[in-house]
């Protein structure tokens, strides 16, 4: 059963289509206006909303746009007529879930209502499970080495402070794992930990991601969207690879680290961030100051506690170790009996030189548990690494 709102002018509309829903046992609230309904969505806990797109006081893109500013996330299904089905992909634009036409179509409504609450189920679960991942330490980190240990001897020692941390190692070293740890061992845990990856995203694009940017501020900006700064308000942003992030955003970058505010693109308020902020690279950053792609003062405002995470070859005798934690979740996922390995076969995993560090181990494991019988051997492992 799920709660339900319908905010529609019509009483008509509202009368036929809560018989509709109450038939099918949910529970049904109503509201006659955008404004009534605005108030209703914020303070109600609905699990799926239906709005006219035409209404006084606040027609349903407004509705939609307060809700997102809100972050309420609340599944939004538009209602409306012929005539305003401009305004209807509008307010998909602006964060509606779907859309009906009137007059309503009994199965329309049900399928959209249907999907509606499937997706907000699966949002639910999602903040359980990361709720479950936060009190659980999060991922682990897999090893005995002595490297290891100084690592986690550290984590331990900053993890309950807000400062921040520059986690330097090869590309595949588990540099993201340790700023989870990071984050499950804080007080923050409960909030979010919001990772970006500077690499990956162009540099025209990358201010956007990071502070957001008003409705209007450019060509695509159909609507006023929060950046990763705003969504992790009160918990962890991860800036990964933060040595690849394009010089006029490590300005901006160095003054909401400075004065804990940010501006969104377009925009000319001031907002308050509350946010601890880890960043990884895996370049030289005295380097890339050298040679002018990467501002001095940043690296000295990130670089408050460095941890180095060392290659994989540097911490061979965590290999067996790393080896049994990627074999059964390889197993269960491939639907098929983990093979075992012999002596022989770990201590050749042991003495490989692992460019790719961790991420290419679990690769070679998954290959080994395809390609092999029910042991794998010294020899299986030398023939399947040579195919890397």
């Amino acid at each position: 059963m799920a709660r339900i709102l319908i905010i529609d002018d019509e009483k008509l509309i509202r009368h036929a289509l809560k018989d509709i829903l109450e038939y099918e046992k949910h529970e049904v609230a109503e509201a006659e206006d955008g404004i009534q309904g605005l108030k209703a969505a914020i303070e109600g806990h609905f699990d799926v909303v239906f709005c006219d797109v035409k209404m006084p006081g606040k027609d349903g893109v407004e509705v939609v746009e307060a809700l997102t500013l809100k972050g309420i996330e609340t599944p939004v299904i538009i209602m409306t007529g012929h005539a305003s089905v401009e305004l209807a992909v509008e307010a998909l634009k602006a964060g509606a879930y779907d859309f009906i036409q009137k007059p309503l179509d009994l199965n329309r409504v049900l399928v959209a209502l249907r999907h509606a609450t499937d997706r907000e189920e699966l949002r639910k679960e999602t903040v359980v499970l990361r709720q479950r991942q936060a009190k659980k330490g999060g991922v682990d980190m897999i090893g005995t080495s002595g490297a290891l240990e100084e690592i986690r001897t550290v984590i331990a020692k900053v993890a309950p402070t807000d400062a921040r941390v520059l986690i330097t190692g090869a590309n595949g070293t588990g540099k993201e794992v340790v700023a989870r740890k990071i984050h499950a061992m804080s007080a923050r845990q409960a909030g979010p930990f919001v990772e970006v990856n500077c690499a990956a995203i162009p540099a025209e694009l990358i201010e956007s991601e990071l502070f957001g940017h008003e409705k209007g501020a450019f060509t695509s900006a159909v609507k006023q969207r929060k950046g990763r700064f705003e969504q992790a308000q009160g918990g962890t942003l991860f800036l990964d690879e933060i040595g690849d992030m394009a010089l006029p955003a490590q300005a901006k970058m160095l003054r909401a680290l400075q004065e804990r505010t940010i501006q969104r693109v377009g925009g000319d308020k001031n907002i308050k961030v509350d946010v601890r902020v880890l960043a990884a690279t895996n370049k030289d950053l005295s380097q890339e100051i050298a040679e002018g792609r990467f501002r001095e003062d940043l690296f000295h405002r990130l670089n408050v506690i460095p941890i180095h995470v060392p290659a994989l070859a540097e911490r061979s005798e965590d290999v067996p170790l790393l080896v049994a934690h990627f074999l059964g979740g390889v197993a269960d996922e491939l639907g098929v009996s983990a093979p075992t390995f012999s002596e022989d076969a770990l201590k050749a995993l042991s003495k490989a030189p692992w460019s790719g560090n961790i991420r290419e181990l679990r690769n070679v494991v998954e290959r080994l548990v395809i390609l092999c019988g029910s042991e794998v051997t010294a020899a299986d492992v030398k023939r399947h690494i040579s195919m890397g």
